[in-house]
């Protein structure tokens, strides 16, 4: 009876992670290509080609071709902000996984994890902020972007100190790339979580949920 019992659990267990994973695609369900308007075909051309090889039935972009209109102002800019910002991708990913772990973003999170360490990122840092604590070991520049944006979601006011420190490290042009960065990401966080957008790679281990 036990056995059986065991049996109906992880039967149960593997059913509702099965439901979990599937969740995503019950909002903004994916199209298929044949359903796409030409201005929706187009803007699918367009983000498969590279760097971004994107296809149109994944998250984010499932959601944003919903809205052909809106869809390319929103790739035009990620394009910007992912490839050509004035910070290096270490630390661009890193403002990311910030922004990933703000609004608790899991598909986020594990697709731009790896990136984050290809970039040179410590995987201490990444680490720590996935539990909410300042990270140690920072280098000068990481410090001064992770103060930017914790002064950002968490305190909604930057100080003379926390300016002072981004703006000998990353100029104005650096902080409006940051801000740019973060806001771009809080967009697409907000439309993941609409989406309820799983994981995008299961071996980067998920965020906690941290204590409000």
């Amino acid at each position: 009876m036990r056995k059986l019992l065991g049996a109906g659990v992880l039967a149960a267990l593997a059913l509702t992670a099965q439901a979990a994973r599937g969740e995503d695609a019950v909002r903004f369900a994916p199209l298929k290509a044949e359903e796409l308007s030409p201005p929706q075909k187009a803007w699918a051309d367009l983000i498969s080609a590279p760097p971004r090889n994107a296809k149109f039935t994944v998250p984010p972009y499932r959601a944003y071709i919903r809205n052909p209109d809106l869809a390319p102002k929103l790739s035009n800019l990620s394009d910007y902000l992912r490839w050509n910002t004035s910070l290096p991708p270490r630390l661009s990913e890193m403002a990311i996984l910030i922004t990933a772990r703000h609004w608790t973003a899991q598909y986020e999170w594990s697709a731009h994890y790896p990136l984050a360490m290809k970039g040179g990122l410590d995987p201490k840092i990444a680490d720590a902020i996935a539990k909410g604590t300042r990270p140690d070991g920072m280098k000068d520049d990481e410090a001064a972007l992770y103060d930017l944006g914790i002064a950002l979601y968490r305190d909604r006011k930057v100080s003379d100190a926390v300016y002072k420190a981004a703006l000998e490290k990353f100029g104005e042009r650096g902080i409006m790339d940051i801000i740019g960065i973060m806001g771009y990401y809080d967009l697409v966080s907000m439309t993941l979580i609409t989406m309820q957008a799983g994981s995008a790679d299961d071996s980067v281990p998920p965020l906690p949920v941290l204590e409000k």
